[in-house]
């Protein structure tokens, strides 16, 4: 079993659930959804967003196949380019974590875990791209019986 391709679905799920729990949320704004201002920071019209977010999801889906089937245009294997990758997640991740020490500081009433779905997903995108860069070969093999 290839772990590293079970770890991507895993992320591609979670982040496909943000993108359903918004439009959820913006169409019908169930009681047990946080409402739409809680899913967006407000810096892209949801119009635009959602449509990076399909796009996003789209890719995701092609590397993500690519990583089950070990082949393809989108599966990684050059140990330079999964350094990049880790160097852009940890980046990225350093990123999300500013924002939102800065959000807690600059927003107290937002404090501690209001409005941060944009942010806890975008750690969600940060990790998938991570996972992407993990060196060498993750398997999961059952441990042998032994003598």
């Amino acid at each position: 079993m290839h772990h590293r391709a079970i770890c991507l679905t895993i992320l591609q799920t979670l982040f496909l659930g943000r993108v359903l729990g918004q439009i959820v949320a913006e169409l019908a704004a169930p009681p047990w959804l946080p409402s739409v201002e809680h899913w967006q920071s407000g810096l892209l019209p949801y119009p635009i967003l959602l449509t990076a977010q399909i796009l996003i999801l789209m890719y995701m889906s092609l590397v993500t196949y690519d990583a089950f089937r070990r082949n393809g245009i989108w599966h990684v294997q050059k140990q330079k380019t999964k350094t990049i990758l880790r160097r852009v997640a940890y980046l990225y991740m350093a990123a999300m974590a500013l924002r939102y020490i800065l959000t807690m500081a600059l927003v107290p009433e937002l404090r501690w875990f209001g409005h941060t779905i944009p942010i806890t997903f975008h750690f969600v995108l940060a990790s998938y791209i991570l996972t992407l860069g993990i060196k060498g070969t993750v398997t999961l093999t059952a441990p042998r019986s032994g003598n």
